[in-house]
């Protein structure tokens, strides 16, 4: 039973939903370029954010601080929101909601010197659908790490975005192949289907 009222915190092994810098203003090397191949990256995004919630399936964000280590997560989102932000229509796009996670992350991967696994121990997160940019840096990163941790993982192909298209084609092929990863469309995804067939075991 539930007993601490979370609404994420099930007796099932359960899924979660990570979306790998997408609070982004883009502006840095190669910003430009990484923005034309995020913005319709984020709108797929966005679509999976909304189903996921419907399924109360838990979503995190998983940020860079870009070096601002006096701010917070809220500073962070009100910084990419500003008028001379390239990524201002992305963020508002894909903002977050009161009820979702977030970990400010110092490198590449989600994992490294953050409290993400233990979120994930205390969600009783066994399944990780990974989404953002970029998909040959921190997506790929941040799944190796999954899987080395016994992560189930899908990365779907239209919800991860790199500077270059080939490059991305790349990360997904060796998260594919290497990690084991599922990398189906975002709307071909069973969220239903992926949310409960791990009570089947249980």
């Amino acid at each position: 039973m539930n007993e601490n009222k979370n609404p994420h915190v099930v007796e099932y092994q359960h899924v979660a939903l990570l979306l790998i810098d997408v609070i982004n203003d883009y502006s840095f090397d190669d910003g430009e370029k990484l923005y034309r191949y995020a913005k319709p990256m984020t709108q797929k995004i966005a679509k999976l954010k909304k189903r996921a919630k419907a399924l109360n399936i838990p979503v995190l964000y998983i940020n860079d601080n870009y070096g601002r280590w006096q701010s917070d997560f809220e500073k962070l989102v009100e910084h990419c929101k500003r008028e001379d932000s390239r990524g201002k229509d992305l963020v508002e796009l894909i903002e977050p909601a009161e009820d979702d996670y977030f970990v400010l992350k110092p490198q590449f991967s989600a994992f490294f010197q953050t409290p993400l696994e233990l979120l994930l121990e205390y969600l009783n997160v066994k399944t990780l659908i990974i989404t953002g940019v970029a998909g040959n840096m921190c997506v790929q990163f941040t799944a190796n790490d999954a899987y080395m941790r016994g992560f189930n993982l899908y990365t779907p192909n239209d919800c991860v975005a790199s500077n270059n298209p080939d490059d991305n084609i790349k990360a997904l092929d060796l998260m594919e192949h290497v990690l084991k990863a599922d990398i189906t469309t975002s709307d071909k995804l069973d969220l239903e289907k992926i949310k409960y067939e791990w009570c089947e075991s249980i």
